[in-house]
């Protein structure tokens, strides 16, 4: 782990620990920023066997903020309507090194006990698309990959990085975007999702109405709901004691 990387928030499982939920934060912010949308997805206690954990991403110089530090899981160079140079203009280097670490996240989660299958990885704008690009790529199948208000990192050369034979060729994503998002164009969103699915993703698309670079209480009912259905509780199946 980097010197200058904090320690993940860790929110333990309210019951027998059986599945685990990594969610990343968007450029700026800090996993407490995500730590209230946790509480709402455990409140109707539907996930009581699922340990969340919202890590922190390193301070790095941002171009688009004048080069000053603050947290991000990559260089951005670009944000907002010029959708082509979003593309065109990326971090590889800061975005392989993140993905490195969330690899590390995930393997960490498999050798406590926890399978593959039983692990989720999301984030909401920046850290969606690490979780999308970290997610698909990782060796072992996952449960599920969330992407909030997020795009497909690297996606010019993303097809061959990927092969059809690769674990999470069929891992359910679900990418959900506000249709007035003024800094994660929503186009560049549906672009990502209509790349993914032209290479054989199974991809869910969805989009709020009004809602612009933010998440909404219904997009949070929506992500409980798909968490639910990818990590159901096992129940007596461990001793929840």
């Amino acid at each position: 782990m980097s010197a200058n990387r904090l320690a993940p928030i860790v929110v333990p499982a309210a019951k027998q620990h059986t599945a685990t939920v990594i969610f990343a934060h968007g450029l700026g912010d800090t996993g407490h920023g995500w730590a209230g949308a946790v509480e709402n997805w455990r409140r109707r206690q539907r996930l009581d066997e699922v340990k969340f954990i919202l890590p922190h991403a390193p301070r790095i110089p941002i171009t688009i903020n004048g080069g000053m530090a603050m947290p991000g899981w990559f260089d951005v160079m670009a944000l907002g309507g010029d959708v082509a140079s979003m593309v065109r203009r990326e971090d590889a280097e800061g975005i392989k090194r993140s993905q490195k670490y969330f690899h590390d996240l995930i393997q960490q989660e498999i050798d406590s006990g926890i399978p593959a299958d039983r692990i989720v990885i999301g984030g909401f704008s920046q850290g969606g698309a690490m979780s999308i690009f970290s997610g698909l790529t990782f060796k072992a199948k996952l449960a599920g990959i969330i992407g909030l208000s997020a795009w497909l990192t690297l996606s010019q050369s993303f097809a061959s990085m990927v092969s059809p034979t690769d674990a999470n060729r069929q891992t359910p994503v679900i990418m959900y975007h506000g249709d007035m998002d003024p800094v994660v164009p929503t186009n560049l969103g549906r672009m990502s999702k209509d790349k993914l699915t032209e290479l054989g993703y199974d991809v869910t698309w969805k989009t709020y109405t009004g809602m612009e670079h933010s998440a909404c209480l219904e997009e949070l009912d929506d992500v409980e709901a798909f968490l639910r259905a990818r990590l159901p509780p096992l129940g007596d199946k461990k001793d929840e004691l």
